[in-house]
């Protein structure tokens, strides 16, 4: 028994990492509905974005040019 304790530490490690995320995402007080225009106004605002970007000619984001499987 070289380990000692450390399945005990490592489960209240665990705990108390999960007690620090779990709840974010579903904790913002709102209903299914809000929060599904929510998600569908900052879509659409990105892809706005995105058109503007691709519009003015700066194609700075994603692609990179070439595929990306090179051999």
């Amino acid at each position: 028994m070289t380990r000692g304790n450390q399945r005990d530490r490592d489960r209240e490690r665990a705990q108390a990492r999960s007690t620090n995320k779990g709840n974010s995402a579903k904790d913002d007080g709102l209903t299914p509905e809000q929060r599904r225009e929510r998600d569908a106004k900052a879509l659409q605002e990105k892809a706005a974005k995105k058109a503007a970007q691709a519009a003015a000619g700066g194609n700075t984001a994603g692609g990179g040019g070439g595929s990306k499987n090179k051999k």
